[in-house]
């Protein structure tokens, strides 16, 4: 029964995500790079501009997998983003599936599996073809392999996330570490070579091997950006990914939509994706926007949740009796949101949060576990009214996660904050 919920519930999260998928119409926001990117990676293996090479920044799995949806549907705004309404529902599956296995408990693992499919930031990342809820699916199947110690299959998942994006290299040191350590805690003496070895190769290979799998369309080319910087393409491809550093460590050009990691938490700056001002919703004034931002009630108990998961982690620490539910919140979220305060200077936005979602989603369970702990009636209602709580405000800004047209008035009633505008 708890299998047959979390995909009834992951049902939910499809319709969500397929019906109007095609709205709005045409290239929304970073679409504008990453759907022709994918258009290049069909037609010539490489991405291109025009008869000239192009300089790109992000590896070229999450582009080949909207190439796919492009390949299949069509050329079109549903075959842009039907591969990343997909992914977004896996990841409430797994979701689901990595609470069933942290919590051993149906009402649990269905409270996650809903709270994922009701929060706001997932639901725009599903619904626009942008590489970061790839991204997210990936760092999650790695996630619920690791849970269960299957290192390969974690390893292989976890180089799809970097050919996706680079921050997944956070997420191989992190899980490579505590691989390592579960060896060193398990074994000793000669037993404890071949486990030690094993694991080094396996988070030090099986993702970079991936990783540089990933870009067979640009070693086959002789069309891409670098590719004749030398005669030897493993140094071309070097030279490249120093190019492709400088970018990313000195990007620094203002934004009006950037926001500092501190501010992530409780969604305080928003990615605005797309907004216009149409005439058709029968009022003088009119809006519609696609607004990259979390459900309020559901990240703002989330910021506090996490405080605490970390509090109680500390407190397992100093007791010696590390608790596996809280050591994957805490690992999860410093590999997918304490990096980004290492680049002051860089241009960052909210919206690259989406990767450590699902761990703040589990820090929310892991206090309703608690909370029923102490007293299972009175905790298993107050976590169900905080989810009705959730839903309800999902519903309230619906309108705004997915495009809809609304009078001016409706839309400025949603704008809680001013930095949201």
């Amino acid at each position: 029964m708890t299998y047959l919920g979390i995909y009834a519930i992951a049902a939910i999260g499809f319709l969500l995500r397929i019906i109007n998928l095609g709205l709005p119409k045409g290239l929304i926001f970073d679409e504008v790079y990453y759907v022709d990117g994918a258009r290049d990676l069909l037609a010539y293996g490489v991405e291109v501009d025009g008869s000239q090479a192009e300089f790109i920044v992000h590896p070229p799995v999450g582009k080949w997998l909207i190439a796919a949806g492009i390949q299949i549907f069509g050329n079109d705004e549903f075959g842009w983003r039907i591969s990343t309404a997909i992914a977004g529902v896996i990841s409430i599956i797994l979701i689901g599936l990595i609470a069933q296995r942290l919590f051993r408990s149906r009402f649990l693992t269905l409270l996650a599996t809903f709270l994922a499919t009701v929060d706001g930031l997932a639901l725009v990342h599903s619904r626009t073809s942008l590489l970061d809820n790839f991204l997210t699916t990936f760092i999650l199947a790695a996630t619920y392999f690791f849970i269960r110690k299957n290192y390969l299959a974690t390893a292989v998942f976890l180089g799809f996330a970097l050919g996706t994006k680079w921050s997944a290299a956070y997420f191989i040191a992190i899980f490579g570490c505590i691989a390592l350590y579960r060896a060193f805690t398990h074994h000793t003496g000669r037993d404890l070579i071949k486990p030690t070895l094993s694991r080094i190769a396996i988070f030090g290979f099986v993702p970079v091997a991936i990783y540089v799998t990933s870009w067979a369309g640009w070693f086959i080319s002789d069309r891409g950006w670098g590719r004749d910087h030398s005669t030897n393409p493993i140094a071309s491809f070097i030279y490249y990914h120093q190019q492709m550093l400088g970018f990313h460590t000195g990007l620094s050009e203002k934004h009006t939509y950037q926001a500092h990691p501190w501010t992530w938490l409780i969604q305080s700056r928003p990615t605005s994706f797309f907004y216009q001002s149409p005439k058709t919703c029968g009022a003088d004034s009119c809006s519609q926007e696609v607004l990259a931002m979390g459900t309020p009630f559901l990240w703002w108990a989330g910021a506090i949740a996490v405080f605490v998961v970390a509090g109680f982690w500390i407190k397992s620490i100093i007791k010696r009796r590390m608790e596996p539910a809280a050591t994957i919140i805490v690992v999860g979220m410093a590999a997918g949101y304490l990096p980004w305060f290492a680049f002051q200077d860089r241009t960052v936005f909210s919206f690259y949060s989406i990767i450590f979602q699902p761990f703040l989603i589990f820090a929310i369970v892991y206090c309703a576990r608690w909370f029923i702990s102490q007293n299972q009636r009175w905790g298993t209602i107050g976590s169900a009214t905080f989810a009705l709580l959730v839903f309800f405000n999902f519903l309230y800004f619906l309108p705004v996660f997915v495009g809809d047209v609304i009078t001016y008035d409706a839309w400025f009633a949603r704008m809680w904050l001013p930095s949201w505008i």
